[in-house]
């Protein structure tokens, strides 16, 4: 976009392009899979005309998502789905040298959060065709606004537990009015973004933040979906001792023969180090947990939304007081002198306080993202309002390139009447 005028556009600095030009092509590097959908995507132009919304972290690993979106033919325009993810060089790469419309500033108030998803849905070109979401703040709203904001709506994705349970609830009370594809719930997302993205990153932001010895120290892990027992297994290979907390038995089960563990939150609560809050849920660890912890324990969310943690009963339980002991830790001191750790204000800590997920991860999620995309403008007018999942041929296409890209090969399926068996 040499020579241009720059699009509308609230970034922190655009002077910070060139460094957000680069770390977006490092990201490139290690997402084979991205690349190859954006080369078809470049050639064939499946999404030409199409206006897309994102409400989606602000990374270098998000502006390749971008820059493939763009390669298909759509007009993007893109939110922050969380103040403390932003980076600031990404955004302003994005707008200077990408010529995308870029919302996002690292720290912007929640005010202002609220005006740029509002913004998206307001475009003078008219509301999006598509929405993009991480935690559904971009879909919700369409759907409150309604009128223009859900005129031109022909369906949305949405890549967290979290946000599917906000649509979920509108599908249940016959207000959902588009096909979202589930693009969290599928087989690779679960396996690569939820287990091994989470598994890393959220560990990765809780040292950062504290620079905590892992090894030696019992971490709490509330929760034990796909991306707790990532957590839990990462938290093992560093040398701690782990206690999963669940309310499924089932998951409860996993985890206990997996080797955890398993107890009430109340009764790990007075023995943990390290809480690491991955539910989807509202105040899983509260005012009664608190008031059994360790002095020094540290409280990290690695959900979504920052509700996890019951920060009101926190803060009302700081009879010391609260300060600023590290850029991203906040000392709550008790009543009786007990102090507990809160890391990056409870938003989500791998993201927050770190990067987020490996490029690695993001490129098998941002591939199921731009071919979910692919999949409503092919089948505009096919599919049903309604939570969809992602077709099972794409998946596997998804999990083949990135196999493929990994130089590994596996047997192909014997044909009808052959043996069954290998070896």
């Amino acid at each position: 976009m040499a020579g241009s005028p720059p699009p509308a556009h609230d970034v922190a600095d655009l002077g910070l392009a060139g460094d957000g030009a680069e770390r977006i092509a490092w990201a490139a590097g290690q997402m084979p899979v991205l690349a190859r959908i954006r080369e078809r995507f470049a050639a064939q132009r499946p999404l030409e005309g199409v206006r897309v919304a994102c409400c989606l972290h602000v990374t270098a690993e998000t502006a390749n998502l971008v820059r493939t979106l763009l390669g298909g033919g759509a007009t993007v325009a893109l939110c922050s789905a969380n103040p403390l993810s932003v980076q600031d060089d990404v955004a302003a790469a994005l707008v200077a040298r990408d010529g995308v419309e870029v919302r996002a500033r690292r720290g912007e108030s929640l005010d202002d959060y609220a005006a740029h998803v509002l913004t998206l849905l307001a475009a003078p070109a008219g509301g999006p065709h598509v929405t993009l979401d991480d935690g559904a703040d971009l879909l919700v709203t369409a759907h409150v606004r309604g009128g223009d904001a859900l005129a031109a709506l022909l369906g949305a994705t949405e890549e967290t537990t979290t946000g599917l349970v906000r649509i979920r609830r509108l599908e249940g009370e016959g207000k959902l009015r588009c096909p979202v594809v589930a693009v969290n719930e599928a087989r690779t997302e679960r396996a690569l973004n939820d287990r091994h993205g989470t598994g890393q990153s959220a560990l990765d932001g809780i040292v950062r933040a504290s620079n905590v010895l892992l090894a030696g120290n019992t971490i709490v892990i509330v929760g034990y979906g796909w991306a707790g027992m990532g957590v839990a297994e990462r938290a093992r290979g560093a040398g701690a001792a782990v206690i999963v907390c669940e309310i499924d038995p089932l998951r409860a089960l996993e985890a206990r023969m997996a080797g955890y563990e398993v107890m009430p939150a109340l009764q790990a609560a007075e023995r943990g180090d390290v809480f690491v809050t991955v539910t989807g849920a509202r105040a899983v660890l509260r005012r009664e947990h608190f008031e059994r912890m360790k002095d020094g324990a540290l409280l990290a969310n690695a959900g979504h939304f920052d509700v996890e943690l019951d920060l009101e009963a926190l803060a009302e339980i700081a009879a010391g007081g609260v300060r600023s002991v590290r850029p991203l830790v906040d000392e709550y001191v008790l009543g009786d002198g007990r102090r507990l750790n809160l890391l990056a204000r409870g938003r989500v800590v791998n993201l927050a306080a770190a990067e987020g997920h490996p490029a690695a991860v993001m490129d098998v999620s941002f591939a199921l993202q731009a071919l979910s995309v692919e999949e409503l403008v092919r089948r505009r007018g096919e599919l049903s309002p309604g939570v969809h999942a992602v077709p099972e041929a794409l998946d596997r296409e998804v999990g083949r390139l990135k196999l493929e890209a990994l130089g590994v090969t596996i047997d192909e399926p014997p044909s009808e009447g052959a043996a069954t068996s290998i070896g």
